[in-house]
């Protein structure tokens, strides 16, 4: 129970890497802020967290949207006192096409979601944890964040975006106990994996890492809970991969 005792919130909690991290925050004894746009995934995460038998509420929210984000952060405070621990988490896909090809609206669509929803997260998250005495985040990039990604600018923008976002917050408040991560997942067993999988039958085989396998979910959540914990203390404005070995050739 490394996290006993701490609150957490998740976004981006209703399916995937989100719903995983949820889960072993709760594992780890922490009480959970369950978000997600989708209402239902939502508290669906958060009946599995109740089955665990540790306290959680559901806040569904737009993290594209200020006001909801600020709202998140508040009724996590009112509902459990504090925020220690905080997974951003939240992303979408962007369609795949060349630069000059790309479709503007979607360009921004995937910048609002996967950039200015975690740029929000973070503004909200540290003025509540500068009231604690200090805090871990982590945000969801991607190795599409640390290399190229032909045919998917947007979200490599985004991406490459989270990382500086990261570093730069790590710095401004390392001396106010406010640590600051992003994790990098390579291909992992998601609903984004499976629709990328079913409209390009061959690019999940291209993009196989060295390990020849993909990632389940809890594998990439069990790195968020040790960057928001106590052994991980010494550890900030990193961006960690977690990509079988992918980025190593």
């Amino acid at each position: 129970m490394i996290l006993n005792d701490k609150v957490a919130l998740v976004t981006g909690a209703g399916s995937g890497i989100g719903r995983a991290s949820a889960l072993a925050f709760a594992r780890a004894g922490a009480c959970v802020t369950v978000s997600d746009i989708n209402a239902r995934s939502a508290e669906e995460t958060a009946e599995l967290i109740r089955a665990i038998g540790t306290p959680t509420c559901c806040i569904p929210a737009d993290v594209s949207n200020s006001g909801a984000v600020a709202e998140l952060v508040a009724k996590t405070v009112e509902r459990f006192g504090r925020l220690d621990c905080a997974h951003n988490n939240a992303g979408v896909e962007s369609a795949l096409a060349a630069t000059a090809q790309s479709d503007e609206a979607d360009f921004d669509r995937t910048i609002a979601v996967n950039l200015k929803g975690v740029w929000l997260c973070l503004r909200a998250e540290i003025a509540q944890m500068l009231k604690n005495g200090g805090g871990a985040i982590v945000n969801t990039a991607s190795v599409g964040g640390l290399v190229a990604v032909p045919s998917g600018g947007a979200y490599a923008a985004a991406k490459h975006g989270v990382i500086g976002l990261t570093r730069t917050a790590a710095i401004e408040y390392a001396q106010q106990n406010i640590r600051v991560n992003a994790i990098c997942p390579g291909l992992t067993r998601t609903g984004m994996t499976d629709r990328l999988g079913a409209a390009n039958p061959d690019v999940l085989a291209a993009i196989m890492p060295p390990m020849g396998r993909m990632a389940e979910p809890h594998e990439i959540a069990q790195a968020v809970v040790f960057m928001c914990s106590d052994a991980a203390s010494y550890l900030t404005g990193q961006a960690l991969a977690l990509d079988g070995g992918a980025t190593a050739i």
